[in-house]
């Protein structure tokens, strides 16, 4: 694996761990940060993995964009900043339309262009403790670049979404779960043991599935049911026939030997495809 001025990458087996490591700067996105996730993906699609884990070091997930960096020291060079857009923009809609599982866990604090971040991801594991805001209102400009997208669609309420989008007021990590930003909120000295369970839980499922899994839930929110009924049919045939079957050639036929509770377990995969 390559070394990175701003990020830390680790992979284990199938699952990949990003570090946003700029602590001092409460890990905000620099330039290089975004030019830097655009290789990390890279390299985590190379190695094929099931699972992609986000977090930051020290005491925040992120800060959102580091505002001298990405605004006002290229703001008079436009194609300085177009380079900027064209890789955050990049590497937030690759991993927005992963195959991998993709899991945040919030550690800290967690404000715009990190709830931008949060609000792509499948999943989002949150400390209870962590603090969650939009300030973007603070310096004048409303929510951008994906953010605003993120939160309505992240906050089904629509008077909880404008008001701390209007406010600036921030909010917990237990808030944050609360509103269904976050999946799960639960004290820091346990984020770190639930984000293995779930990697480990997923880790044992195909590659295959759980991408069409994700692929299939982001089409068929948009369809009215009919067409939705003929979408997920093609699509189970579609996965059944890359997996050559695995489903009833192993599944079916172990469960049938009573070797496994497919209500509560997962079958043993023969075809990782």
């Amino acid at each position: 694996m390559a070394s990175y001025q701003t990020v830390l990458l680790d992979i284990r087996d199938s699952a990949a761990y990003v570090t946003f490591n700029r602590p001092e700067k409460r890990n905000c996105m620099s330039p290089t940060l975004h030019a830097e996730m655009c290789k990390v993906l890279d390299e985590i699609d190379q190695a094929r993995c099931k699972v992609i884990v986000i977090t930051g070091a020290g005491d925040a997930f992120c800060a959102g964009m580091d505002l001298e960096g990405c605004f006002l020291e290229p703001f008079d060079k436009p194609e300085l900043m177009a380079e900027i857009n064209t890789n955050a923009f990049g590497w937030f809609t690759r991993l927005k339309n992963h195959p991998a599982v993709t899991i945040g866990k919030v550690n800290g604090w967690c404000f715009g262009g990190g709830m931008a971040l949060a609000g792509v991801l499948d999943i989002v594991l949150a400390a209870e403790e962590s603090t969650w805001g939009l300030s973007e209102v603070n310096f004048g400009i409303f929510p951008g670049g994906g953010t605003t997208w993120a939160y309505a669609n992240n906050m089904p309420s629509r008077k909880k979404a404008l008001y701390y989008a209007l406010t600036g007021e921030t909010f917990t990590g237990k808030q944050a779960e609360e509103m269904g930003y976050a999946t799960r909120a639960l004290p820091l000295a346990q984020l770190d043991a639930e984000t293995d369970r779930v990697v480990k839980m997923l880790s044992r499922l195909g590659r295959t599935v759980l991408a069409k899994t994700k692929e299939v839930y982001e089409k068929v929110r948009w369809m009215d049911f009919e067409p939705a009924i003929d979408y997920e049919m093609a699509k189970l045939w579609e996965l059944s026939r890359e997996t050559n079957d695995d489903w009833v050639r192993t599944a079916l036929a172990s469960f049938k030997r009573r070797e496994f509770k497919p209500g509560t377990q997962s079958y043993t995969l023969t075809r990782d495809v």
